[in-house]
């Protein structure tokens, strides 16, 4: 039972997640971040609300926008600015959304990237109100503005690390940000590509997607539908009804959420094991908003980078519109009858079986994939070639 639950689930994501992670592979091609620079390198609430909607559907996970984040920063972006995009970025994003559509239902599809929006905005204005544009060391804006950013110290390229060496606060995300995939995701492959094919840029898309994408996020997304399935499977439907409503659960999510380090689009899977639960809808958003946005390395980033007083003001606006968003969305759910529940089979019976199994077995061959690269390194740490 346990294990035809979790194929369902699997079946049920498989074909919006391959969608997802095509739609995220063409948004790393085609959209530079020296565009986004040049957008974001300025203050005022308009640069705030414009961070937080350019950064939503990028495919940047929690490790790999602290790089992109930090490089806003150094091009002159704002305190709030970069906060917005430090924020919305990881909340949400073309696969979380797609993901959310059939696991949550359409109503969580749409509201997840709107609170999500929101609290960038709210986090930056606070963030913001200490805000002086002289603070921003001229000379590293003047670096950056003569050259694009490469996305991080993982960079190849001679010039970039030594720059990246230079800086303290780059040594203090290399401290804590020690996935060298998180550090390629972050990577100005559009601005590199400029003026290349459209095919060549469409399969590197592809090929991104299908790499460094599935790698950041298969760990996290097979414990989650484990979880749900576990769920589904052995515990009763009003297990946790008790505390499932109110400002208590959300509290509770919000305990859970801070120290844990998750992606939307992993976090995903794990609030559908909890709706299942018997959680409500608005503390599973919680969850939602809170996990990818307030881990450790990106808290650690913002008090060196924004300052110990942006660190506050960071985590009342990402909790405090969480809350609040949890808030509405029971209101809204109770009052108008809003559908939250995981759609096991709905979504699929308006797609071919032919769609939904090549999408499963290609995901599957994707993540399997992940799993045998990193043998070769464990056996290299065993020394297994010493003799």
């Amino acid at each position: 039972m346990l294990l035809a639950n979790f194929i369902d689930l699997f079946l049920d994501s498989a074909p919006w997640l391959v969608l997802g992670l095509i739609l995220a592979g063409m948004l790393k091609m085609f959209v530079p971040m020296s565009w986004m620079q040049k957008q974001l390198g300025g203050h005022g609430f308009k640069t705030t609300v414009k961070a937080a909607i350019l950064g939503a559907p990028l495919p940047l996970c929690s490790c790999g926008v602290i790089p992109a984040a930090v490089g806003l920063r150094r091009s002159g972006a704002s305190k709030a600015a970069t906060t917005s995009f430090l924020v919305s970025t990881p909340e949400t994003g073309v696969d979380s959304v797609t993901i959310s559509y059939v696991l949550l239902g359409p109503f969580m599809a749409i509201v997840r990237p709107i609170a999500a929006v929101i609290s960038a905005i709210v986090a930056g204005l606070l963030v913001g109100r200490d805000d002086q544009p002289q603070n921003i060391n001229s000379k590293a804006s003047d670096e950056s503005a003569k050259e694009p950013l490469k996305g991080s110290c993982c960079s190849s390229k001679k010039n970039d690390v030594s720059s990246c060496a230079t800086s303290s606060a780059e040594k203090h995300k290399h401290s804590i940000e020690s996935e060298p995939d998180c550090c390629d995701s972050s990577k100005d492959i559009a601005q590199e590509l400029q003026g290349t094919p459209l095919i060549k840029r469409i399969v590197k898309g592809l090929h991104f997607a299908a790499t460094d994408l599935v790698r950041d996020t298969t760990v996290w997304l097979l414990v989650g539908l484990f979880f749900a399935a576990l769920v589904q499977t052995y515990v009763p439907a009003d297990f946790l009804v008790k505390w499932g409503d109110g400002i208590l659960a959300m509290l509770v999510m919000v305990i859970i959420s801070v120290p844990m380090y998750i992606c939307a689009t992993a976090s995903t899977p794990i609030a559908a094991g909890l709706l299942l639960a018997g959680v409500s809808p608005g503390a599973v958003l919680v969850f939602m908003l809170a996990g990818p946005a307030t881990n450790i390395a990106t808290l650690g980033v913002v008090a060196k980078e924004l300052g110990k007083r942006a660190l506050w003001g960071y985590l009342g606006g990402v909790l405090g519109v969480a809350l609040i968003s949890g808030i509405v969305v029971n209101y809204l759910v109770v009052t108008f009858g809003f559908v939250v529940m995981p759609q096991i089979g709905e979504q699929n019976a308006l797609l071919p079986d032919a769609v939904v199994y090549s999408s499963s077995i290609l995901l599957a061959i994707l993540m399997a994939k992940v799993f045998f690269d990193m043998l070769p390194i464990k056996w290299a740490g065993k020394g297994c070639c010493s003799e």
